[in-house]
């Protein structure tokens, strides 16, 4: 997924409780909803693992969505030409943090 794509979603959650962000994503309708869901959901899981946070006041303090690597693919064209594809990916990470 482009990063251009994901920033969209993750401009939607940025500041708000980890319930409501949760919420969020499940109703919005872009197909980078879904995978931001599941690293927020992991996030939420590796925090209660830590006995002294309390997972009823966490809240998304950052969210930043970087370019990575690109795949290069080609597809074939009229008189022997070839194009390429840029097949982009992201790198996206959550912080959470107590209010």
């Amino acid at each position: 997924m482009g990063p251009r794509k994901a920033r969209l979603v993750a401009d939607l959650i940025r500041g708000k409780g980890s319930e409501e962000a949760v919420n969020i994503l499940r109703f919005t309708q872009k197909a980078a909803a879904k995978i931001i869901s599941k690293l927020l959901k992991s996030a939420i899981a590796n925090a209660t693992q830590k006995k002294s946070i309390d997972i009823d006041r966490l809240y998304v303090k950052q969210i930043t969505v970087d370019q990575g690597p690109m795949m290069k693919r080609f597809m074939p064209r009229a008189l022997g030409r070839a194009t390429t594809i840029r097949k982009k990916t992201s790198h996206i990470q959550i912080v959470l943090d107590e209010k």
